[in-house]
This record gives structure tokens, sequence and C-alpha cells, in this order.
């Protein structure tokens, strides 16, 4: 992965990802997801000064879990 990645749909297409996700079972659509739903719960302030989002270790949890669910 370079420093020049700037959106949610480079990340999550590069290669090196992609190859970490599948050893972890994550799903570039379960990580869209939960994004959202933070983006969502986020107070109206908090999404006009700067995007919420989570930190890694949260992400992975979640996408743990919801592959648990699955």
């Amino acid at each position: 992965m370079n420093d020049s990645i700037s959106t949610l749909d480079e990340l999550l297409s590069d290669p090196m990802v992609l190859l970490v996700m599948e050893r972890d079972r994550v799903r570039p659509e379960q990580v869209r997801m939960l994004l959202e739903r933070v983006r969502n719960r986020a107070p109206d302030d908090a999404r006009a000064d700067q995007p919420v989002v989570p930190p890694a270790h949260i992400v992975a949890k979640s996408c743990f879990q919801q592959w648990l669910r699955s």
C-alpha cells in the first residue's frame, strides 16, 4: 500500500488490504456497512467538522462479530 490512497474505495481495492481482509474473513461490504452505521450515529455537529471513524481495533472486532453471526 502506498501513501497516495485517499478514499475508502481505493483502500478496499488495494491488493494487500484485500489479502489481509480475506485472511481475517472480512468482506469489503462489512467494512462499508460498519462505517455507514458509525457515520449515521454521529451527532450532527461532529459530522459537520470531521468524519467520525472508529479505531482499527473496534472495526476489526465489529467485523469479526458480524462474521460470527453470519
